[in-house]
């Protein structure tokens, strides 16, 4: 094995973390000497040990003058964590193998300072673009302190949302809708509109085994979510947001006692601020968000440049009717030059389904 052999092992250990890390970003680590492998480990949880902490907790022999690999660049601040750079330290290890540097304004190139002025051989950019590919939320999250927001939607071949008569389920197969499932639990938030829950009444929780429910957030301009509705129902039980414009305490009371979380926020446009309710959110540590709104929803937040990726789920099956909803609605661009436009695009299948996801590209976003 080469060294790009190991941090490829690293990169498949730090996928462990998915779901549990947020707001942390997924690190995974192997130690090496003399051609074996003497520990390995991954960030498990967010205030748990770092992966290179984990990695020395699982050594089986003396680490001094091992190799470590690990995907990120090796913190050196305290956080909830001691740094990882004192610990590679006093553990004597001698050649550190770098994927990705971390943009956290902290670290940013520090880590890997201190560690060659210690006298470690250091190693940066090693398999670069699969470690980077295993944390665009992070990198997002830390640079702008707004949460990473993939817009989903499933969608028959003519890109119809439901049927004529609003009829939506389902429109996709089991192989579909359980990676949908494993979405929610990457992903630690989940946007939907008022219309969602009320044409639907929807749960929005995470129905993969061991997996984490997402918090649940719900624009809701004046308030309208039923109190009988399965969201609020439950919401003692799974983390609820309410974000409104709703001022009246006592429209808001029943609310909060069934165990919502109603934030107040501005209006514009006569609806809630979506901007608003990014910083909020990234204010929260709430890193990433999984949109599955209705159309004038996603178009909003498109409109606003607020949407980082794509996941279209395309079952191969046509509804037909002109008025049958489809998945981006509001008032939409003007010419076929202003369309948002995505990049690095992937399409997997998924049973008899397709899933066509990519970076919306923030060169022509602002056109939308």
């Amino acid at each position: 094995m080469d060294d790009k052999d190991y941090l490829r092992l690293a990169a498949e250990l730090a996928e462990r973390g998915a779901g549990w890390v947020s707001p942390n970003p997924l690190v995974g680590a192997v130690l090496v000497r003399d051609g074996h492998i003497i520990g390995q480990g991954w960030h498990a949880r967010c205030g748990g040990l770092h992966a290179e902490r984990a990695a020395l907790a699982d050594c089986r022999e003396d680490p001094a003058g091992a190799t470590l690999y690990v995907t990120l660049e090796p913190c050196c601040h305290t956080g909830r964590q001691p740094p990882c750079t004192d610990a590679i330290l006093a553990a004597g290890i001698r050649r550190v193998v770098v994927g990705s540097l971390d943009p956290n304004p902290l670290v940013a190139g520090k880590g890997v300072e201190i560690l060659r002025s210690h006298g470690v051989e250091v190693e940066t950019g090693v398999l670069q673009a699969e470690c980077d590919a295993l944390n665009p939320v992070f990198f997002h999250y830390i640079r702008t302190k707004r949460p990473y927001v993939v817009m989903k939607y499933a969608m028959t071949l003519d890109g119809k949302l439901a049927t004529r008569t609003g009829a939506s389920q389902w429109i996709t197969g089991e192989a579909a809708r359980q990676r949908v499932h494993r979405d929610r639990h990457r992903y630690r938030g989940i946007l939907a509109g008022v219309g969602t829950v009320l044409a639907d009444d929807p749960l929005l929780t995470c129905r993969m085994e061991g997996g984490r429910n997402p918090v649940r957030i719900l624009c809701d301009t004046h308030l309208r979510t039923p109190l009988e509705s399965r969201i609020v129902r439950t919401a003692g039980e799974v983390e609820t947001i309410l974000a409104t414009c709703e001022t009246d305490g006592g429209k808001i009371a029943p609310y909060t006692a069934a165990g919502c979380q109603v934030w107040r926020l501005p209006e514009r446009d006569g609806h809630v601020d979506l901007s608003a309710l990014m910083d909020r959110l990234g204010a929260a540590e709430i890193d990433s968000v999984l949109l599955e709104g209705g159309g004038t929803l996603n178009w909003s937040m498109l409109e606003a440049g607020l949407v980082q990726r794509v996941q279209a789920y395309i079952a191969p099956k046509l509804f037909g009717g002109g008025a049958a909803k489809s998945p981006v609605e509001g008032a939409g661009v003007e010419l076929p030059a202003q369309a948002a436009r995505l990049r690095s695009t992937t399409v997997t299948q998924l049973g008899e389904d397709f899933l066509l996801e990519g970076e919306v590209d923030a060169d022509v976003h602002g056109n939308c």
